[in-house]
């Protein structure tokens, strides 16, 4: 019995696994060898390769395709349009399909619509891509990116919203009251304890 949603469109091929509560959008290409988490919400239009793994609780708007080697995991939030690239120096005319490179989107990251993550990355933890930037290095763990190429503009909470410095290496969330320090370039999240 199966215990995810899908329109009659989408095609799941045997030996995808796809958790509880899942739903998929029209049109959608789900392969075979992926893993899909429960609790996700697959938009439209989206393809899954195989060797895949997506959390549980993951977003995935319109129009996005996960290649094999990329990894997201729970809580993660994929704009429509956002673009994964999986081979530094694709031609036409060579078959790298051996030299696909791992790329990781860790718990709870947002990526915005229009987006492009260049392969071989690791996206932190409710870390914050803007819409349309075009990420070629890592990003950290609650890092706000924009632009091309992607540049750190500032820190996000876990709630989304950019936070504010208070002293020193010391910041705070304007909206749920969330604190934070910076230590050696790593921002950590900590409870009113580290004030």
């Amino acid at each position: 019995m199966v215990s995810y949603t899908f329109h009659d469109s989408s095609y799941i091929d045997p030996g995808a696994v796809i958790g509880e509560n899942t739903q998929i959008g029209y049109f959608c290409h789900i392969m075979s060898g992926s893993k899909i988490g429960s609790k996700c919400t697959i938009g439209d239009s989206v393809t899954v390769m195989p060797d895949c793994v997506i959390g549980n609780n993951v977003t995935i708007q319109n129009q996005v395709t996960i290649y094999s080697a990329i990894s997201i995991e729970d809580g993660v939030f994929l704009g429509p349009s956002m673009v994964f690239t999986n081979i530094l120096s694709p031609r036409s005319q060579t078959n790298r399909k051996n030299g696909y490179l791992p790329t990781l989107v860790r718990k709870g990251a947002t990526i915005g619509a229009n987006a492009t993550i260049i392969c071989g990355v690791t996206l932190g933890s409710y870390c914050f891509i803007g819409a349309g930037a075009v990420v070629t290095r890592d990003v950290p763990d609650y890092g706000l990116v924009y632009g091309n190429p992607a540049r750190l503009h500032g820190w996000i909470c876990e709630c989304g919203v950019q936070l504010k410095r208070l002293k020193e290496n010391r910041y705070f969330c304007p909206t749920c009251g969330s604190q934070y320090i910076l230590i050696e370039d790593k921002m950590i999240a900590g409870g009113k304890e580290i004030l």
